[in-house]
């Protein structure tokens, strides 16, 4: 069938927008189908204020990140079960019966419906995978080209890193140990307003007495002396990633010049110097993929019209235009591991005993489909202060005009260059663990995770410390997502199910994360004898054993990394949705390219997996694979 495009991609985000950009660089005929629109041209509300629209300075000011991710103009809201045990469930605060006069049943999981995905939203955090997530994926499918040599390859080529200058010089001599990437699409930089650090008095207190401690806790000082020689505090260099380091950590973020960077830049910046190559349509949802006769993609069907699909905060458009458009090559889906394996299902793959209880005609049994469903788990160990504001946050309302913004605004200075994080910590829960598997991070927030109004919560109370502890390299692959029913506007049925409910047997999920807590309860221990900390307010002095810190955890914790819901694995598991190279299997013309193709959930912060994965299935693409 004659087609003006080659490749059809099904989502802007970290892996869609990723892979387009490249293609249509390449002298490729892409077309990309956003769900949502342009983050800094829609119309929304705002948390506090529902008459005001602010989307532009929250998308744009990275300490905005949680007021953008509850603007009415881009927010898709799921609500998500981390238990079936109900018992269980409501035992967490967040745990949302109701919401807006609709049955909602979960705790909110936050994503984003416009162009560049999640990637205008998140909180910017890049962090490098470990080297064994690409390895384990080399070996399992026998593809060379997943080993952690070559993907940093992919890194180098997207990142254009900015805080470590030095080492730019020196790349244009040919000497680069860091393997960062300087000539990338996405910048990175760091965000450590020391001045204004060095100005509040208890921030430099809080600061100090944490790092004293940080520092106990390492390990053996010659190698944290032999670490500082080498440059500890970048996460990303390759010499530390090598040595799968652990220790002190400034975050890198995906800003440039202070403001946020995604897939959304990258996709307008291609469409505009390769307008003959890129096309991109957005509010465009995606209901099925077609196929011809021999059960090849050559198309997608969708409706054209805002605010669809259910998730969308507001009240839904009932106006919309079905349309198909045709690809002589390739569909990509990149909907995410929520909407991908929803997509899958809906156009006849994935378990045909589910299929057919929707009355889907089924195309190719996959049973894999929707399963594997991982996340991380998170807690926060909220803090109190004795004061009313931290000094740094002086005036702050987070809005545009507010002090802190004109600093942010006229000189790219100040705490709202940050994401809210002070100090992050990379270590082992435990010492058997083979790889770091706890990134704790310190926020200058009062943060408990998601609900609805958690941004609001946040900007209300400026005199809050909170320890994040995040469990990487989870155990557990016991979630799912599945049908509620045939209607592609509907959202799916989401369950993680968390710890118990898992296939963890063994309980090191839930041990690392209690040692977590034990772990930033010691940075904070002198804060609250000095009565600088006016009181742990979660989990709370009252919870002290292990068996209290476990259940406390298990009441609270969180994720928002979701992936692994259409796995990549080797020709033999009948689970493995793709092969090696993000192609669905059963059927031809049809690829996945998101957080979904992990059969393991890398790393820490998954965006950085995900840009890189857009970059190798754009390789492999390129290469006739």
């Amino acid at each position: 069938m004659q087609s003006a495009f080659e490749y059809i991609v099904v989502g802007s985000g970290a892996g869609g927008g990723t892979l387009a950009a490249r293609l249509a660089e390449n002298g490729k005929k892409v077309l990309v189908l956003e769900a949502g629109g342009d983050p800094t041209q829609l119309k929304g509300g705002d948390p506090r204020d529902p008459e005001k629209n602010r989307l532009p300075e929250q998308y744009q000011v990275p300490v905005f990140h949680a007021l953008s991710t509850e603007n009415s103009a881009m927010r898709w809201d799921y609500f998500v079960r981390h238990y079936s045990d109900q018992n269980q469930q409501v035992r967490d605060s967040k745990y949302t019966e109701t919401f807006e006069g609709e049955k909602v049943d979960g705790v909110l999981y936050p994503r984003a419906g416009c162009l560049g995905g999640c990637t205008a939203h998140n909180a910017m955090i890049t962090v490098y995978p470990h080297n064994a997530d690409w390895d384990y994926i080399a070996d399992l499918t026998g593809d060379n080209s997943w080993n952690a040599d070559t993907m940093r390859g992919h890194f180098q080529t997207l990142e254009n890193c900015k805080h470590r200058p030095i080492y730019r010089f020196l790349s244009k001599l040919g000497y680069n140990p860091t393997r960062h990437g300087f000539n990338g699409w996405l910048s990175t930089e760091a965000a450590l307003p020391l001045g204004d650090i060095a100005r509040d008095e208890q921030l430099i207190k809080t600061v100090l007495e944490s790092t004293e401690e940080i520092f106990k806790n390492l390990g053996d000082p010659v190698e944290r002396v032999q670490w500082q020689k080498r440059g500890l505090a970048d996460p990303n260099d390759w010499r530390l990633v090598q040595d799968n380091a652990f220790g002190l950590r400034y975050p890198p973020l995906a800003t440039n010049n202070h403001s946020r960077n995604g897939t959304r830049e990258r996709l307008l910046d291609v469409a505009a110097r390769f307008p003959g190559n890129l096309s991109i349509e957005l509010n465009a949802t995606v209901t099925r993929v077609l196929f011809d006769d021999s059960n090849r993609a050559i198309g997608v069907e969708y409706l054209k019209g805002e605010r669809l699909y259910k998730a969308h905060c507001l009240p839904r458009n009932t106006q919309a235009e079905t349309k198909t458009v045709y690809a002589s090559k390739e569909i990509i889906l990149s909907g995410g591991a929520f909407n991908t394996p929803q997509l899958l299902m809906l156009s006849g793959i994935g378990d045909s005993a589910e299929l057919q209880q929707h009355g889907i005609p089924v195309r190719a049994h996959l049973p894999g489909v929707g399963k594997n469903l991982q996340d991380r788990y998170e807690v926060g160990v909220v803090n109190r202060m004795k004061f009313n504001s931290w000094e740094v946050l002086d005036g702050a309302r987070y809005e545009k005009g507010d002090p802190q913004y004109e600093k942010w605004e006229k000189e790219r200075k100040g705490v709202y260059t940050t994401n809210g994080a002070v100090l992050a910590v990379i270590k082992r829960s435990v010492k058997e663990r083979p790889l770091p598997d706890l990134f704790c991070f310190s926020l200058l927030a009062l943060f408990k995770g998601y609900f609805p109004g958690y941004s609001k919560v946040i900007t209300e109370h400026l005199n809050y410390f909170t320890w994040a502890v995040l469990k990487a390299h989870t155990n557990n692959s016991a979630g799912y997502v599945a049908l509620k029913s045939a209607d592609p506007l509907d959202t799916p049925h989401i369950n993680f199910r968390y710890f118990d409910e898992g296939n963890d047997t063994s309980g090191q999920d839930l041990q690392s994360v209690v040692e977590g807590v034990k772990f930033v309860r010691e940075l904070t221990k002198d804060l609250i004898a000095s009565g600088l900390i006016a009181e742990e307010e979660l989990p709370g002095k009252q919870v002290q054993s292990d068996a209290e810190i476990a259940q406390f955890v298990k009441d609270n914790a969180w994720g928002h990394h979701a992936s692994c819901t259409c796995p990549i694995g080797p020709d033999n598991d009948p689970m493995a949705v793709l092969d090696s190279n993000f192609k669905v299997r059963g059927v031809q013309g049809l690829r996945v390219v998101d957080a979904s193709v992990f059969p393991k959930i890398p790393g820490f912060f998954i965006v950085s997996a995900v840009y890189m994965i857009g970059e190798k299935a754009a390789d492999a693409i390129l290469k006739g694979k």
